[in-house]
């Protein structure tokens, strides 16, 4: 792997003065804090508050005063606010990708890639919103005299857990929609990231949205996310299945919605005809991308037994030759892992794969020459289920390659797995390689490219399936989520029962008549 010398420099923009600005957003009545830190550098960059659950009630409490204004705002002006959202977002990204790069490690290029996807839904949703909440006009059980109208009302207060892999995007993309509807927002970032979507909220508000709108509280999961549930119309959230069962169960007892997007081992299908030098970019880029902390990376590589060694020295060769280093410039190829503890979860997976008989191809080892959290990018094989990388979401720049036979049995080991979320088949014959997706148990397949295609796609719902999550983000349903439904039906006329006087044998017979009329003529 190519070393890029390790002095990246802390952006000028990341000043103490902004960076004290952000932090005093966050309630905190304790008086404690969290030493945020540079993951280049392990170097503390300001002392984060931690909110206490009477700070959390308080930020719901503000939430809510701020959201039954903002719900009475017609949606045009709502809408407003967010098209000059856009245009903030867009012109501070470099900002935005300073922060980011601080707080999570990530290369120069994905922190920039990330700043793009809250302007990409609000784009999506400027087009979408104004159709999907309108009032729906339907008809009533009886013709002429009667209607009902689907009427979409916000649910009031959503709060959000985002994840420290992507934690502008999820912060504030997934708040994006519920705004719009008409709801508040707490939200819960890691600790580790908290800056960049601080950051965010106040360009959001620079463009106009209510001050106490969206509130954000910090504090280690245990301590917060109870709070943050109890008092939440809603919850969103992003990260690990094991804590998404525990937050679905508790939204369970508090009778409130959920959307839980969770973990995956997400399997890549090399058929046989593929063209393995577009099929190595994309697994570049699927399998270390973000270090490999991204919820929809590769982990699995099957490759069809004709093409195993061709494909293994191709994509071995290129993973050798990405370039890793901490920098603020567009350098290196793989920035860091988010955290020290994280870097020794990943090299414990390696670890257990080496022990129990499984072969490092390439990689396999900390850099701290580079860094306090940074990792190789890592080939193994011979790993089986039996193992952590087997059989767990790794999480890292790590990736296992099989070989296979038969497209059944490719199938079928991508298929064997409790995880749901992504995969992958490449292939030069589109109809084959489509039809090979359509097998794999997941709730985002690409084909021809390993994730980006379908996270991208904003118009499509995107979720996982079996234990990869519940609900989805992204397309109709990822604003719908954010409202309840009300049923408002008007009868203009005392039609429905028998007549004063008439006789009700003689009124049933009409009924039924009525009924075979009304599928006859299509009437609704």
């Amino acid at each position: 792997m190519t070393r890029t010398p390790h002095s990246p420099g802390r952006p000028a923009s990341l000043t103490d003065d902004f960076l004290q600005g952000l932090v005093a957003r966050v309630p905190s009545t304790s008086g404690g804090t969290w030493k945020l830190t540079e993951v280049y550098t392990g170097e503390v960059l300001v002392e984060l508050p931690q909110s206490t659950p009477a700070d959390i009630e308080q930020a719901f409490a503000r939430a809510r005063e701020a959201q039954r204004e903002w719900a009475r705002w017609p949606l045009a002006k709502r809408l407003k606010v967010f098209r000059k959202a856009h245009t903030l977002l867009v012109d501070h990204a470099r900002t935005t990708a300073d922060l980011i790069q601080a707080e999570s490690g990530k290369n120069r290029r994905m922190a920039i890639e990330e700043t793009c996807d809250p302007p990409m839904v609000i784009s999506h949703y400027l087009k979408r919103a104004p159709k999907l909440l309108a009032p729906k006009r339907r008809g009533g059980p009886v013709p002429l005299v009667s209607s009902s109208t689907e009427i979409r009302q916000p649910k009031g207060v959503v709060g959000i857990i985002a994840p420290w892999n992507f934690p502008f995007a999820t912060g504030l993309s997934d708040a994006i929609p519920a705004l719009m509807a008409g709801n508040g927002i707490v939200l819960k970032p890691d600790n580790k990231t908290a800056l960049s979507p601080l950051y965010g909220i106040s360009l959001l508000e620079q463009a106009g949205l209510p001050r106490g709108l969206f509130q954000v509280v910090c504090g280690e999961g245990p301590d917060v996310g109870p709070t943050l549930i109890d008092h939440a119309n809603y919850v969103m959230f992003t990260g690990s299945t094991a804590t998404g069962r525990v937050i679905g169960e508790r939204a369970g007892r508090n009778l409130i919605g959920c959307c839980l997007e969770l973990g995956g081992k997400n399997p890549m299908i090399v058929l046989e005809d593929a063209d393995l030098d577009e099929v190595v970019q994309g697994a570049l880029f699927g399998v270390f991308g973000n270090t490999g902390q991204i919820c929809m990376h590769i982990e699995r590589i099957y490759v069809a037994e004709s093409r195993y060694d061709e494909f293994k020295a191709l994509f071995v060769a290129a993973a050798e030759a990405l370039r890793l280093g901490a920098s603020y410039d567009f350098g290196p190829e793989l920035g860091s892992l988010v955290s020290v503890e994280h870097r020794d979860r990943v090299a414990s997976h390696v670890e257990d794969a080496v022990a129990k008989g499984a072969t490092v191809v390439t990689g396999g080892r900390a850099r701290p020459d580079l860094g306090p959290a940074f990792f190789e990018p890592t080939v193994l094989e011979g790993v089986t289920r039996e193992m952590l990388a087997g059989s767990c979401e790794t999480f890292g720049p790590v990736v296992a390659l099989h070989r296979y036979r038969t497209v059944d049995e490719a199938v079928a080991l991508a298929n064997d797995t409790g995880y749901g979320l992504n995969a992958s088949v490449w292939g030069r014959d589109l109809d084959r390689a489509v039809g090979v997706a359509q097998r794999i148990e997941s709730g985002n397949v690409n084909v021809n490219d390993s994730l980006a295609t379908a996270y991208a796609s904003k118009g499509t719902p995107s979720g996982g399936v079996k234990q990869s999550g519940v609900g989805a983000r992204h397309g109709d349903q990822g604003l719908l989520k954010y409202t309840d439904v009300q049923n408002l039906a008007v009868l203009k006329k005392q039609v429905m029962g028998a007549r004063p006087g008439q006789d009700y044998d003689a009124y049933v017979r009409q009924m039924l008549v009525s009924l075979k009329l009304m599928r006859r003529t299509r009437i609704r």
